[in-house]
C-alpha cells in the first residue's frame, strides 16, 4: 500500500468522525462537555449504558473542537464554539435529550472508588500493621519481598519485620509496586468522577 493511500484513509477517517460528532449533535437537544478524572473503562461503561438514548464521544479532542468549532467563522452552530475552545486534557462530548436537571444529578452523584495506578498521587499516608500482614498465606512471602514489604515466617505465620511498615505518605507519587500492595490489601485511593463543564442548547451556552 503507497503512503499516498494510507493519508487518504487517515484524512477519510477523521473526516467520518467529525461528520459522526455533527451528525450527534444534529439528533440530539443538548450537547454536555464533561471533564473526568481516574478514567475506568469498567465504570465508564455504565454511563455509556445510563446514557444508551444519547452519544458519547472520548478521546478525540482534535477532532471534537474541529466539529463543534473554536471561532464564530467555524462553530457548526451557534455558541458551539464555547464548548470548542474547551476540548482540552481529559475531557468528552454528551449529547443527549435528557433534561438539564436530571443530568446534573447523574453525574454530580457520580463517583465510583477504585485501586491508584502507579504515577498517582497518595491521598493519605497508608501504614501497615503486623496483624494486617499475618492473614496472608505463608505462599505470599516472596512475593510480599519482590514489592519491598520486610516480612518473614514465624511459628508458620507471615510476620511484618519491625510490627509495622509505611507503604506511602500522603502526597507521594506511587510506584507500580506501591500500587500493587495497596491492591493486596484491599486499600482504594482512586476516585473515578466526571464532572460537567459546560451545555449547549438552543444556541444558549451554560457553565458549571
Amino acid at each position: 500500500m503507497s503512503l499516498t493511500n494510507t493519508k487518504k484513509k487517515d484524512r477519510s477517517h477523521k473526516q467520518a468522525v467529525i461528520d459522526d460528532i455533527r451528525s450527534a449533535i444534529d439528533a440530539h437537544s443538548s450537547v454536555y462537555l464533561f471533564s473526568y478524572s481516574n478514567m475506568r473503562s469498567n465504570h465508564f461503561k455504565k454511563v455509556r449504558l445510563d446514557f444508551k438514548d444519547g452519544r458519547i464521544f472520548l478521546g478525540k479532542n482534535k477532532l471534537m473542537a474541529i466539529a463543534l468549532g473554536r471561532s464564530p467563522e467555524d462553530e457548526y452552530m451557534i455558541n458551539l464554539k464555547v464548548l470548542g475552545k474547551k476540548c482540552s486534557g481529559s475531557v468528552g462530548l454528551l449529547m443527549t435529550d435528557a433534561p438539564e436537571s436530571d443530568v446534573v444529578s447523574y453525574f454530580s452523584n457520580l463517583s465510583e472508588e477504585d485501586f491508584a495506578r502507579s504515577g498517582s498521587t497518595a491521598s493519605t499516608t497508608v501504614q501497615l500493621t503486623a496483624a494486617q500482614v499475618e492473614n496472608h498465606p505463608v505462599s505470599m512471602v516472596d512475593q510480599f519481598r519482590k514489592l519491598n514489604l520486610p516480612v518473614q515466617v514465624k511459628n508458620g505465620k507471615v510476620t511484618l519485620v519491625g510490627g509495622e511498615f509505611t507503604v506511602c505518605k500522603a502526597g507521594d507519587e506511587l510506584s507500580a509496586d506501591q500500587c500493587k500492595v495497596l491492591v493486596h490489601f484491599g486499600i482504594k485511593m482512586s476516585e473515578f468522577k466526571v464532572d460537567l463543564e459546560a451545555r449547549w442548547c438552543d444556541e444558549e451556552v451554560t457553565e458549571y
